[in-house]
């Protein structure tokens, strides 16, 4: 974009996908775009005003070239809704004085030994946890607080390691389990998130939400509770509008805007999961960033509000402010599952023609073809495609979901080993 005028309003956004680069654009940004050299993605170039290929994670490599593409395009914003760019983002507003969100808060988010060591001093209602180094350490910690206890990676995502502990009689191999994934280069994304350090915590009881929210000098908008389908610790679905009472709403909501001013988010957008227990709401996690698994789809045909828009947009004032709680759009509901499969290699995806034609569907994406390996499902990576329908209420968006995957067949055929 040679000629631009210096004081144009321009972006750095770190990784993602090209979509939060096409509406950049659109709303009148300059683009300079930061991606891994293992992470571009078709159309990202395109998309973009300048690329720089960077590996983002080594930050004393990065942050000189981050600071010369400051003095060259004069960016005032820096932002990603990619979770493997976001402490590099935190780092760029610490060097260069931006006012995003600055990488102590941003390792808050990302480190859930600390989340809950944040609430604890803040007083604000959570549950006990601790770093644990082995068996040892997770019956001592059964003993003082009961069980069931959940096991999980410090800095983990995508339910990786997380295991629920029933009793001292599973402690052995559920650590045995967890401490096998040490080191591990062969999963996905294990390059920018590799599991190290384990903590424990009681088992928060209740049905989950996650509540998406865009905050703006320390106000923030909950703009969506999306009602969670999980097996184990595995998200299996999500749906909009939650099937909640008003009670129930109004007490994830005030809870959920607590959490965030503790935690010293002040603006972008947030995804955080919340059980409504038998004790009051409690956190599981959250993120400094959209959720995943279609939830901005969700969003966007239920309540109208794009997140990613906000994402980019919303710092610069081309979007009107949200509300703090837009209600659901009149007679629109959705609802999202993951198809699933026996373990082996894929021999024939059927019936996506009859599922394509109902007038229901938003989307479907089988997500594996023929000679594809399915694994068996421990964690999130490990599902296959997904499906996306609308309907008039979230009970009838739930049903029609259903159908509709019951509709498709993933065949597959055993494999053999070594």
């Amino acid at each position: 974009m040679a000629g631009s005028a210096v004081h144009d309003p321009t972006i750095l956004i770190v990784g993602g996908r090209p979509e939060a680069l096409r509406k950049a654009g659109a709303l009148g940004l300059r683009t300079v775009f930061v991606q891994h050299k293992d992470r571009l993605l078709p159309g990202q170039v395109e998309a973009a005003d300048v690329t720089l290929l960077i590996d983002y994670t080594d930050w004393e490599t990065a942050a000189p070239l981050i600071r010369a593409a400051h003095e060259v395009y004069g960016f005032t914003w820096a932002m990603s809704l990619a979770e493997p760019a976001l402490e590099t983002v935190g780092r760029i507003n610490d060097l260069l004085g931006l006012e995003g969100t600055p990488h102590a808060v941003v390792r808050r988010f990302r480190d859930k030994l600390e989340m809950r060591g944040v609430l604890a001093g803040a007083g604000l209602a959570d549950v006990a946890a601790e770093l644990v180094d082995g068996p040892e350490a997770l019956t001592a910690f059964g003993e003082a607080h009961g069980y069931p206890l959940i096991l999980k990676p410090v800095d983990g995502l995508g339910s990786r390691g997380v295991t629920r502990i029933d009793g001292p009689q599973e402690v052995s191999g559920a650590w045995e389990r967890a401490a096998s994934l040490r080191g591990r280069t062969d999963l996905e994304l294990s390059q920018f998130h590799p599991v190290d350090r384990f903590l424990v915590e009681q088992y928060i009881d209740g049905p989950e939400y996650s509540v998406e929210a865009v905050s703006s000098k320390g106000a923030h908008a909950v703009v969506a509770i999306t009602e969670k389908i999980t097996d184990g610790a595995v998200e299996r679905g999500h749906a909009q509008p939650a099937r909640l009472t008003a009670g129930q709403e109004s007490e994830l909501v005030a809870y959920v805007g607590e959490f965030l001013t503790v935690m010293g988010l002040r603006d972008g957008l947030s995804h955080t999961e919340v059980r409504l227990s038998s004790a009051g709401p409690r956190v599981i996690e959250s993120h400094d960033r959209v959720g995943g698994g279609r939830i901005m789809d969700l969003t966007r045909h239920v309540h109208g509000v794009d997140l990613e828009e906000y994402a980019v947009a919303g710092p610069f004032g081309l979007l009107p402010p949200l509300p703090a709680a837009p209600a659901p759009r009149a007679g629109a509901a959705a609802a999202t599952r993951f198809l699933t499969a026996e373990p082996g290699e894929v021999v024939e995806v059927q019936g996506l023609d009859e599922v394509r034609a109902h007038p229901g569907l938003l989307d479907v994406d089988p997500g594996v073809s023929p000679g594809d390996l399915v694994r068996p499902v421990t964690e999130n990576f490990d599902r296959i495609g997904q499906l996306v329908a609308r309907a008039d209420t979230t009970d009838a968006a739930v049903e029609l979901c259903e159908a509709l995957v019951g509709k498709i067949t993933v065949r597959t055929r055993p494999t053999t080993t070594d």
